[in-house]
């Protein structure tokens, strides 16, 4: 997934200048536009979740710290989930990626690794504190489903369809439940423990947790 990319709104100059005194200082700083106010947009935004949380995240402290206006950020996010999931997918164009090694233990190191590089990243403390106000907010837990938890479950599932072809995994273990249980794993440590994750614990998750489950041996009695 590429970054997103400037609307034509957004080419030009940022003016509009707001009667909020939060908001209003960009007019004494320098004009940003195009690519360039897309950036400071996205990087305020999750310089603000890191500091302040979802909870406190306002388009006026995001303006004020990009040096924008208010109006250029109601023109193009209707809401602060939409902001922040466009922030997030900025800081990672590419996702989360998992490797074809042509071993099945291989690529869910390598995908659990890359998972908990995010947080253990610079943005570790915003991602925290949106998955907090997931349990609080359903718009920002559809958004967060939708765009980043579902498409790493398909990740996570062709790794095991390709392992189940190579005969690695027992072919009822190709279930979502089943594919969540290493990212539910590492995202739990993460909340309860903090950051940074150990390269110990991605290796514990799937040694000790995901490879006895998917393996062609283990009885299927009971799993959906």
């Amino acid at each position: 997934m590429g970054s997103p990319t400037a609307s034509s709104a957004d080419q030009h100059e940022v003016d509009g200048a707001e009667a909020d005194p939060i908001a209003s200082d960009h007019r004494k700083s320098p004009r940003r536009r195009g690519d360039a106010l897309m950036t400071a947009i996205f990087e305020a935004t999750v310089a603000e979740l890191a500091e302040n949380g979802y909870a406190e995240l306002s388009m006026e402290r995001v303006a004020s710290r990009a040096r924008a206006s208010k109006g250029s950020l109601y023109r193009r996010w209707p809401s602060r989930a939409e902001l922040v999931g466009d922030a997030m997918q900025y800081q990672r164009p590419h996702g989360v990626e998992a490797p074809d090694t042509g071993k099945v233990r291989e690529d869910l190191l390598g995908y659990l690794r890359s998972f908990a590089a995010v947080f253990n990243g610079a943005t570790g403390d915003a991602v925290r504190g949106l998955i907090a106000e997931t349990y609080r907010d359903p718009e920002l837990n559809r958004m967060v489903r939708i765009r980043f938890i579902d498409p790493g479950l398909a990740q996570v599932l062709d790794v095991l369809r390709r392992g189940a072809i190579r005969g690695e995994v027992r072919p009822t273990a190709l279930t979502h439940r089943i594919a969540s249980v290493g990212p539910g794993l590492v995202r739990q440590h993460f909340m309860v423990y903090g950051a940074p994750i150990p390269d110990s614990v991605v290796v514990e998750i799937v040694d000790e947790v995901l490879m006895p489950l998917i393996s062609p041996g283990r009885s299927s009695a009971g799993t959906r």
